[in-house]
């Protein structure tokens, strides 16, 4: 898929979350806030996962919903939010189908090896399901509460 850019229409998805399937069409209305990670149990997607999940109650004031995206499984998402207390959406796509249609699954390297993995990134989808906002190979620190002042200011 072509790079996505601010003011195209988000593309849908169904995915499966602890509390069922999750759906980018059935949410139209609402801001999403869509926060795709490579791992859970790492400690970069620990951190923002934490940092999400402690500002839920702003983004419900906000009108926005959080979700979360890796290729991890739903049982790995259990667990991880489990063990950390996270309190926000996760959903499985280990088809990587969305990842793939946001062009989130890129190679990266590490350690001079070349990989192909999910680059942190985050869209912010306004109520019409278009892009109001991408954030790309996101720095944690400080990542949440910025996220949190663009979907208020829609």
């Amino acid at each position: 898929m072509a790079e996505l850019a601010i003011g195209d229409q988000a593309p849908i998805f169904s995915l499966p979350a602890d509390g069922g399937m999750v759906g980018l069409a059935e949410l139209r209305g609402k801001i999403v806030v869509l926060f795709f990670y490579p791992k859970d149990n790492t400690e970069a997607c620990t951190a923002e996962a934490i940092d999400f999940t402690r500002l839920k109650g702003a983004f419900a004031k906000a009108g926005a919903v959080v979700i979360g995206i890796s290729p991890d499984s739903l049982r790995k998402h259990e667990n991880f939010k489990k063990k950390h207390g996270l309190e926000t959406i996760l959903v499985a796509d280990e088809s990587r189908k969305a990842i793939e249609d946001y062009g989130v699954w890129a190679e990266k390297t590490m350690y001079g090896r070349a990989y192909m993995g999910v680059v942190r990134t985050t869209f912010l989808i306004d109520r019409d399901g278009k892009i109001a906002r991408i954030w790309s190979k996101v720095k944690v620190s400080g990542h949440a509460e910025e996220v949190l002042g663009a979907a208020k200011a829609l």
